[in-house]
């Protein structure tokens, strides 16, 4: 996914937050095996999700705090 106000494609903070906010199911997807075989991107992921975590309208960042919980767990 080409994020639109970042120049690289590394998987910071702000790209996390990008990719869950405007991201398709294939851009997840991605995200899922970036995070499989990197567990410490679980820590990335919740910090972006637990900075939108009071917006009740904001659902893929629910999910996604879900998903680094459960997976955190699981490990």
């Amino acid at each position: 996914m080409q994020h639109r106000h970042l120049n690289h494609q590394r998987l910071t903070l702000a790209a996390i937050d990008d990719l869950i906010a405007r991201g398709r199911w294939d851009d997840w997807a991605a995200l899922r095996r970036a995070v499989l075989a990197d567990p410490a991107l679980l820590d990335k992921v919740e910090q972006v999700c637990r900075a939108r975590v009071a917006d009740p309208y904001a659902q893929r960042h629910h999910f996604w705090l879900h998903y680094a919980q459960a997976h955190r767990t699981a490990a």
